[in-house]
C-alpha cells in the first residue's frame, strides 16, 4: 500500500489534496437547480468514490484487495462514517448558504481535530503548529466578522457538522496504524451512496438528474476521491491537526474559484474575506517554513 513517511514530501501532497477539494463550490454553483438535487449528487459522488478506490486497490494489490475490508477495524468504520457524514452535510451547507460561509465552517477543522487528537491519540501539538493555528483563527474571525447576517443558520449548522465529520476522519487515519487507509475512504463513499439511495427511494424515486448534472457529479466525485487518496497517503507522516491545517488550501481555493470572473460565478469576496484568507495562507506558509522544528509526540497504547 502506498504511503509516505517523509514529512517534507507529505506537506505538498496534503496541500495538493486541499487544492483538488477546493473545486467543490465551483462544481455546485454550476449545477442545474442544486438545491433540488443534493441526494442525486451524493449518490453519484459516493458511487464514484467507491469505484475509483476499489479499482485503485485492485491494481495495487491484485485480486485479494477485498481482504482490506476484513482488516478495517473499529477505527476505520468510525473514520469512514465520519467522512461520509462530512460529504453529506457539505452539500446541504453549500446549497443553503454562501460558499464563503461553508468554507469558513470547514476552516474550524484544525481546532476540532486538535481536540480529538489530544483526547483520543494523546497527541501534543508543537508550539509552531499552535502559532499557525492561532494565525488561522485570527483570519477566520476576520472573515466571519464580514459575513454576519448572511447565509442561513441551516447552512451554517451543516457546515460545522461537516467540519466535525472530516476531523473524525483525520483522527481515525492515525488511530490504528494497521487500518487500511484507502478502504476507510471507500466505506465513506458507499455510506454516502447508501444513505442517498434510501432517502431517494423513500421520496420520489428519481435517481438520475440531467446529463449536465450527472457529468459534474462524477467529475467532483473523482476530484474528491483523488484528494482523499493523497490526504490518506500523507497521513502517515503528519499528525492529525497538522493534516487539516495544511488542507486549508481548500478554503482559499474554494473562495477564489467562485470569485474568478472568467469561470462565470463571480461571487465577490468582501474585504474581510480577502484579509482573513490571506492570514490563513500565511499560517500555512509559516508552518511549512518551520517544519524542521516541529516534533510529534504520540502515545497510541
Amino acid at each position: 500500500m502506498l504511503e509516505l513517511k517523509n514529512h517534507k514530501i507529505a506537506i505538498p501532497v496534503v496541500l495538493f489534496a486541499g487544492v483538488l477539494w477546493s473545486f467543490g463550490p465551483l462544481v455546485v454553483r454550476n449545477l442545474d437547480q442544486p438545491n433540488l438535487i443534493p441526494w442525486q449528487y451524493l449518490l453519484t459522488r459516493g458511487l464514484t468514490i467507491f469505484c475509483i478506490i476499489n479499482i485503485y486497490l485492485f491494481f495495487e494489490e491484485g485480486k485479494k484487495f477485498y481482504k482490506n475490508y476484513l482488516k478495517i477495524g473499529f477505527s476505520g468504520i468510525i473514520g469512514g462514517v465520519g467522512l461520509g457524514v462530512a460529504m453529506i452535510t457539505f452539500i446541504w451547507s453549500i446549497t443553503n448558504t454562501s460558499a464563503a460561509i461553508t468554507l469558513l465552517c470547514l476552516a474550524a477543522m484544525p481546532f476540532i481535530t486538535a481536540l480529538l487528537g489530544f483526547l483520543f491519540l494523546k497527541e501534543k501539538i508543537s508550539m509552531n503548529v499552535w502559532v499557525a493555528i492561532i494565525i488561522a483563527a485570527i483570519g477566520i474571525a476576520i472573515m466571519a466578522s464580514g459575513k454576519t447576517g448572511q447565509g442561513s443558520l441551516f447552512g451554517l449548522m451543516f457546515g460545522l457538522i461537516s467540519a466535525t465529520g472530516f476531523s473524525v476522519f483525520s483522527v481515525s487515519l492515525r488511530w490504528r496504524k494497521e487500518t487500511p487507509k484507502f478502504t476507510t475512504v471507500s466505506i465513506a463513499g458507499i455510506f454516502c451512496a447508501a444513505v442517498s439511495l434510501v432517502v431517494i427511494t423513500i421520496n420520489d424515486g428519481n435517481f438520475i438528474s440531467s446529463s449536465h448534472n450527472q457529468g459534474l457529479f462524477a467529475i467532483h466525485g473523482t476530484l474528491v476521491c483523488l484528494g482523499l487518496i493523497l490526504y490518506s497517503v500523507g497521513s502517515k507522516a503528519l499528525p492529525a491537526a497538522e493534516l487539516t491545517l495544511l488542507s486549508l488550501t481548500e478554503i482559499i481555493g474554494g473562495i477564489f474559484w467562485v470569485w474568478l470572473p472568467i469561470l462565470g460565478i463571480n461571487e465577490i469576496p468582501t474585504n474581510s474575506t480577502i484579509i482573513g484568507g490571506f492570514l490563513i495562507f500565511i499560517s500555512i506558509i509559516y508552518y511549512s517554513l518551520t517544519i524542521k522544528t516541529n516534533r510529534r509526540f504520540i502515545a497510541l497504547n
